[in-house]
């Protein structure tokens, strides 16, 4: 999965010079692929009432990808947790049957 990760971050920034790239290698970043599991937890969260397909692929998807985390490179693990938490309330949610209509009134 780094490969991927890495593909997903090309440095598109050809024409700097040795040093400017360095200097932004440098800089931390998100994981793309937490900001993917964060928002398919909140799709999760969002329609996991109607499918329960949704919270286990996201389910999935984050215990795959969260060995791609790098602490010296990217800022935080957080949205691997917050979505992974937002599938889990989806995923019981269709298993009690709740749904977001019944609490708007």
């Amino acid at each position: 999965m780094n490969w991927l990760k890495q593909k997903m971050i090309v440095n598109q920034y050809s024409d700097m010079s040795e040093e400017e790239n360095n200097h932004l290698d440098g800089i931390k970043r998100q994981n793309p692929f937490g900001i993917m599991v964060l928002v398919l937890g909140g799709a999760s969260f969002a329609f996991g009432p109607e499918y329960k397909w949704i919270p286990i692929f996201t389910m999935l998807f984050c215990l795959a990808t969260i060995g791609t985390f790098d602490r010296v490179k990217e800022d935080n693990p957080w949205p691997f947790g917050i979505g992974f938490g937002l599938s889990v309330i989806g995923l019981y949610m269709y298993l009690v049957k709740v749904y977001h209509d019944d609490y708007l009134y």
